[in-house]
């Protein structure tokens, strides 16, 4: 083989190890570490939830009618996996900062709640923290979590008018709850 022919070959080996580091670092090998409080005073720790299929809804109040459809479509994967006991979680972006543009306390995300029919626990995530740490880009965005605590790839960002929530996420997370 000539050197040509030998340089090529060693470009395309190292192209698939490049692809092959990209896309296993894409993949979120570790547990996600968090603790969120709820608006009803509790809260909730990656530690509590470990070993179970957890669906994360991250939204706020203020998108207007993109969230209560987002609410209701969360309550409707919450209803549907309810015996598989996969854990649903609305993470509610809005600040706790008075001073802040997006702000809202607790008692206007559990009116938030009532309103939409969301009966799952909301839980906060003041300005977006955790959410940047999953790798998602945008609001809303569902976010699922192996029975590790791993973030499953990739993460649901926005909402398809066409589509219900229960559509997207349901091949996922029967595949994440038949995992052991």
């Amino acid at each position: 083989m000539s050197f040509n022919g030998r340089r090529t070959l060693a470009a395309i080996a190292l192209a698939f190890i490049v692809a092959a580091a990209l896309a296993a670092s894409a993949q979120n090998t570790g547990p996600l570490d968090f603790k969120l409080h709820s608006v009803d005073g509790g809260e909730i720790t990656s530690d509590m939830v470990r070993h179970d299929v957890v669906v994360l809804a991250f939204g706020s109040s203020q998108l207007g009618p993109l969230s209560k459809s987002q609410a209701q479509g969360v309550q409707e994967v919450a209803d549907h996996f309810a015996r598989q006991n996969v854990r649903v979680y609305f993470v509610s972006t809005d600040s706790d900062s008075p001073k802040s543009k997006t702000y809202a306390t607790d008692e206007q995300l559990r009116d938030f709640a009532h309103r939409t029919g969301l009966k799952v626990t909301v839980l906060r995530d003041p300005d977006g923290a955790l959410l940047k740490r999953t790798g998602a880009d945008q609001l809303p965005a569902v976010v699922l979590l192996d029975r590790h605590g791993a973030v499953s790839v990739p993460v649901v960002g926005g909402l398809d008018p066409g589509r219900k929530l229960l559509d997207v996420l349901s091949d996922r997370i029967n595949k994440l709850v038949a995992e052991h």
